[in-house]
């Protein structure tokens, strides 16, 4: 016996895509079939059945709605788990035979980036660890903010201390890591971290540079400040490889890769990190109690993450650390403006994220909504920051772009509180297609049209009780209860029986019926592709986007500073370089 021809596509697709476990879209669900059945079923604790598969016995079979699918995926990534997405990529009434299906993205640990996964205040890091003799290359990047940096260390403690700073939840490594000694296990154990090696030609000099200047569109990689056969070079390339190639996209949210050293911030072991408590207590692990616990005034997610960023970095260069205390300093001396800066925060939504979705093209109309109020307030804000003394505002000014033109964009396309799905319609506002307009008055009007067509036939056939209804199934139709069966009309034709009346059709309705549920169907189908549309023209300005969010982020941490600072009656320290 041979597998049906569903199956036969479900094993290609599983082929295709060892080692993980495939959540292959039938309908309204994410099925999980043969093994991986057996495996969902246990880890997800539900119900296994089976499925007709060509074999003489049916195949183990489990699913999830696929409105729900993210809690279900992001409980299996916790417990180390890859899981392919695998969704049907042509219309299902315009298919000819079997429905294509194709894997659509790889969710594993480090590259999770549902809502419900992600911590506010915290990155997501997936790392690349290189060792090459006594130097180690270590890539992270978070696929939520689209922030991807990369750095070289000498010996295996410096790479263990920034490993740890960065706190991943998947590492990519060589061979050569593991031979070291690298704690793999006991970062599983303790933290949950995923650890695996990637095959040699990830790192191979050649297809690093290939990678990373096709990504950033550069002809060398010294326009991006790398130097080819590096450390740093081959595992940011082994990265970038690894994400291409798992998420099945361009990765439009990666928009520079920033290479960085240690020299210009405090190197801080595991240990000292840890017995400090800067970011969580030593027995419950929690923030509150630590000093980014005490420091944490900020309004925003993004500001969050800024200030947890700079308690795990402290600045050693005397210069720089002025510039952020003359920051602070010029908030505390103007308490208004320390105050109304805080008011605009607090409005803005974590634009770094909404970046990202956009860029990934996983943005819906309510992340678009929320990028809309943001951008409202960012005058204000680029207001206030302008007239604020110091170096630290006047770098943050220039670089703050207000993105009027993007909150206008949304302001004329999308409607105030749009639903969650893009493909029922009620996105798109009056006024901004024509198209959609006349389609939208034809399904207005339709009801006018059945009204008016109920109170004909009940003149023509004499039958009081006479209903246009409408179903799923069987679409509109005229019910007449089963009294009145006697005066129904030879133009009449049946569709439905009932218990106690019938359903009929007549040319007129079949008419009507085909105008009001056609120009539905065009409706949904233009409004997403508006919204689609929408959203690619402003992923075209993800750099404008993005510098803007960290312009933000950093004026929330300073302002949150100088909060913390004003409530506890801090003062402000005098810096020296001396010994005394």
């Amino acid at each position: 016996m041979a597998l049906s021809p569903m199956m036969v596509e479900y094993r290609r697709c599983k082929e295709e895509n060892p080692g993980c476990l495939l959540f292959y879209r039938v309908g309204d669900f994410y099925e999980l079939f043969f093994e991986d059945a057996k495996t969902g079923s246990r880890e997800l604790e539900l119900t296994l059945t089976g499925k007709e598969c060509g074999l003489p016995e049916r195949a183990p079979m489990c699913g999830v709605p696929h409105h729900a699918v993210d809690v279900y995926i992001d409980r299996l990534v916790q417990k180390g788990y890859k899981v392919a997405i695998c969704e049907q990529v042509e219309d299902p009434r315009e298919a000819k035979g079997l429905v294509k299906r194709e894997v659509v993205r790889i969710v594993t640990p480090g590259t999770n980036t549902s809502e419900t996964s992600l911590a506010a205040d915290q990155n997501r890091y997936i790392l690349c660890v290189i060792r090459a003799e006594k130097d180690y290359g270590i890539a992270a990047a978070d696929l939520s903010t689209g922030e991807f940096t990369a750095t070289q260390l000498c010996g295996s403690d410096a790479m263990l201390n920034e490993v740890m700073r960065l706190s991943p939840s998947e590492i990519l490594c060589n061979e050569a890591v593991l031979l070291e000694g690298f704690p793999a296990n006991e970062l599983h154990n303790k933290y949950g971290v995923v650890t695996q090696t990637l095959e040699d030609w990830y790192f191979k000099e050649d297809a690093s540079a290939e990678v990373i200047c096709g990504h950033f569109g550069v002809h060398s990689l010294s326009g991006l400040g790398l130097t080819a056969g590096t450390p740093l070079t081959q595992s940011a390339g082994a990265l970038l490889r690894y994400l291409i190639d798992t998420q099945k996209s361009s990765l439009g949210q990666i928009t520079t890769i920033r290479p960085y050293t240690t020299s210009s911030f405090m190197l801080l072991d595991t240990a000292t990190v840890r017995n400090l408590e800067l970011t969580e207590t030593m027995k419950e692990r929690r923030k509150a109690g630590s000093l980014f616990g005490v420091l944490d005034r900020t309004k925003t997610a993004m500001g969050a993450r800024c200030l947890r960023h700079a308690i795990e970095r402290p600045l050693v260069v005397k210069e720089d650390i002025d510039e952020r205390l003359d920051a602070v300093t010029a908030l505390t001396d103007d308490l208004i403006t320390l105050a109304e800066l805080r008011e605009y925060l607090s409005a803005v939504y974590d634009l770094e994220r909404l970046a990202g979705r956009v860029a990934a093209g996983n943005a819906n109309a309510r992340d678009l909504i929320a990028l809309k109020t943001s951008a409202a307030v960012l005058p204000a804000i680029l207001e206030q920051i302008s007239a604020l003394p110091g170096t630290a505002f006047a770098k943050m000014a220039a670089s703050f772009d207000p993105l009027t033109d993007i909150h206008e964009l949304i302001e004329e396309a999308i409607v105030d509180d749009p639903p969650l799905s893009l493909r029922e319609g009620g996105i798109i506002k009056d006024g901004y297609s024509a198209q959609a307009d006349e389609y939208r008055n034809a399904r207005r009007d339709g009801t006018k049209w059945l009204a008016a067509l109920e109170e004909e036939e009940k003149k023509k056939t004499g039958i009081p009780l006479l209903r246009v209804k409408y179903s799923r199934v069987f679409g509109y139709c005229i019910e007449v209860t089963n009294s009145f069966k006697d005066k129904v009309p030879d133009r009449y034709t049946r569709r439905q029986t009932l218990t106690g009346a019938e359903r009929f059709i007549t040319p007129g309705l079949k008419e009507l019926e085909d105008k009001i549920l056609g120009a539905q169907d065009k409706l949904y189908t233009l409004e997403y592709s508006l919204f689609t549309d929408l959203r690619s023209t402003i992923a075209r300005e993800i750099g404008r986007l993005k510098q803007t969010a960290q312009a933000v982020a950093l004026c929330d941490m300073l302002c949150s500073l100088a909060e913390t600072a004003v409530r506890n009656g801090s003062v402000r320290p005098q810096i020296t370089e001396g010994d005394s």
